[in-house]
């Protein structure tokens, strides 16, 4: 009996120390400020990233890949918003991290503002083609680094649920530019897409009329169990419970917490939500999910065919058309 309890005591060992060195492998394969170059082979992201190596360090960011923002060859809007003049700006998150953002005017005096939000491993100026369907409404334009990535400071990741107070903080930043009748727009694809629901469910000045969340997660520990086993083959239980608690530790937050689903039950500003229905990476079955929860006004727009991040490029004057006819209702 002595023989076999050293043995399963031994065996519990090898499970506990191979777990807590998988956790740290997982934490810093996902959270950590790290390159992420094993996303440039998945499958479920070709139309969206390109072969390069992809980086969310400040030195490596000007050719680092353009993640869930245009496709390789789609530089048009790219190269249009580094053409354009404008600012980079820059406010202190409420942890004492300097966060970076690119703030182009409306080339007529407004107090309309879009704030996006990106993808994950991606940066603000990626975000181009999306904002000029904003700017080509007559909108100012904020596009923020969220923290760890770009020129943002900040070693991990938030997945959207520390950013969710970030984008508070720049929200307040654009009423102080434009004035107490600001009116924003919040928009955001895919981890940008997460951020915006999940600040929708904090409590909002009236500044704020629209949320539009593209490909968003239902929530981090949902989207991370999905990923488990889409590219692991690994059950949830115990790997991702224990970088969870690594992701508190270094990070101060859980997978668990971290809930666009649960925020969304809170929200009353007006949402549109957008969705690939033949998404791989974040499945589609999620939209329906946020959308079914949520109890603010709200619209649903699935593009047939288009994968993750892929909606627009997709369907170019329909997700257009449809912005406009959705932010029209709340914007002035």
């Amino acid at each position: 009996m002595k023989v076999v309890t050293k043995i399963i005591i031994i065996l519990l060992l090898l499970i506990l120390v191979t777990d807590i060195a998988s956790s740290f492998y997982f934490y810093n394969l996902s959270v950590a400020r790290t390159k992420k170059d094993f996303l440039a082979n998945d499958s479920a992201l070709r139309s969206t990233v390109t072969a390069e190596s992809i980086s969310t360090t400040s030195a490596d960011v000007a050719v680092s890949a353009k993640l869930y923002s245009v496709k390789q060859e789609d530089t048009v809007e790219l190269d249009w918003f580094n053409n354009q003049l404008y600012k980079e700006v820059s406010i202190t998150s409420d942890d004492g991290l300097r966060l970076v953002g690119y703030y182009l005017s409306a080339e007529q005096p407004t107090d309309k503002t879009v704030i996006m939000a990106h993808g994950y491993s991606s940066q603000g100026t990626y975000m181009g083609s999306y904002a000029k369907i904003y700017y080509d409404m007559g909108y100012n334009v904020l596009l923020p680094d969220s923290r760890g990535h770009g020129k943002s400071e900040g070693n991990y990741i938030g997945f959207g649920w520390t950013d969710r107070k970030d984008f508070l903080k720049w929200i307040d930043f654009i009423i102080s530019q434009t004035g107490q009748d600001a009116q924003i727009v919040l928009h955001g694809v895919s981890m940008g897409g997460a951020a915006v629901l999940m600040t929708s469910g904090e409590e909002l000045p009236s500044a704020v009329r629209a949320v539009v969340s593209d490909c968003a997660y239902t929530s981090v520990q949902a989207e991370l169990e999905y990923q488990l086993d889409r590219l692991f083959k690994l059950p949830a239980f115990p790997v991702l419970d224990t970088t969870s608690l690594l992701t508190r530790l270094r990070a101060g937050y859980s997978f668990k917490e971290a809930s666009a689903l649960e925020q969304v039950k809170k929200s009353s500003t007006p949402t549109l939500f957008i969705h690939g229905d033949s998404d791989m990476f974040v499945p589609s079955s999620m939209v329906y999910e946020l959308y079914d929860a949520s109890t603010c006004p709200k619209d649903i727009y699935i593009v047939q065919g288009a994968g993750h991040g892929a909606a627009f490029e997709t369907d170019v004057s329909g997700y257009k058309n449809k912005i406009r006819e959705f932010t029209e209702k709340y914007v002035n």
